[in-house]
């Protein structure tokens, strides 16, 4: 009978000390704007969530946890669970990173003075005199038979709506790879447990599986929404990449 209720007692404490509760809570810009596709992150139990349209969201966690939460361009914000948070809301500001202003070249402006202003911005007379010759050459007719084909060489043939060869994507898979590496940075990626010298064949994994970068290749440019979408893709992704090799 002793026996029974020391384990039901130890069972109880067990229960008490594991026991997890469910955070809520509400994240938003400086500008008090409500921010969807938000990530946080339980760093104990590495639960992730996305906020939704409205910046709302809910995770599961216990006091002294700690909560990451991570938006592509802004700063990263922890916060610590306590008592207090258990029963009221949590609500987060994030702060937008400060953006590196390239630096500009400046340029000789005009000075007001005539002489000076015109040897300033005029070409040379011997530039302008090769400039004119060019022109004149290029306008000249050329004579057929310098263009003329060779016997037995090869012409391509011409007509109405007729192109050689295809377009070229101004960028390739490594060029996103590159970009998305260097937009979400290490820190991301060390969050998911993904290794440094794992990141290029995690992010090549995500796009094997099918996501969509016609468009991102085609004209060079990931904007922020195909970010997100990456973001969206990696979550779904991750768990069969972890798993073993004979599973995925």
């Amino acid at each position: 009978m002793k026996f029974k209720l020391l384990f039901l007692l130890s069972f109880l404490f067990f229960v008490q000390i594991n026991a997890q509760d469910y955070l809520f809570g509400k994240i938003t810009t400086e500008e008090n704007i409500e921010m969807p596709d938000v990530i946080v992150v339980n760093i104990r139990t590495d639960e992730r969530v996305s906020t939704n349209t409205n910046g709302h969201f809910m995770i599961a966690g216990r006091v002294n946890d700690e909560l990451r939460f991570i938006k592509s361009g802004y700063e990263r914000t922890i916060r610590k669970i306590t008592k207090d948070n258990l029963g009221s809301p949590i609500n987060v500001t994030l702060i937008r990173q400060t953006a590196l202003i390239p630096e500009v070249e400046v340029t000789r402006g005009l000075t007001g003075d005539l002489k000076i202003d015109s040897k300033n911005l005029n070409r040379p007379k011997k530039v302008e005199k090769l400039v004119k010759d060019i022109d004149r050459y290029i306008a000249q007719k050329s004579d057929p038979r310098i263009l003329a084909a060779r016997a037995g060489e090869f012409v391509q043939p011409k007509g109405q709506g007729f192109s050689v060869g295809k377009v070229k994507n101004k960028w390739d898979d490594v060029d996103l790879m590159n970009y998305l590496a260097s937009s979400l940075g290490d820190q991301y990626f060390t969050d998911l447990k993904i290794e440094k010298g794992q990141i290029q064949h995690f992010i090549y994994y995500v796009l094997r599986a099918g996501f969509e970068r016609k468009n991102i290749l085609k004209y060079g440019y990931c904007s922020d929404s195909d970010l997100m979408r990456f973001q969206r893709a990696v979550l779904a992704r991750i768990s069969s990449y972890r798993a073993p090799q004979t599973q995925r």
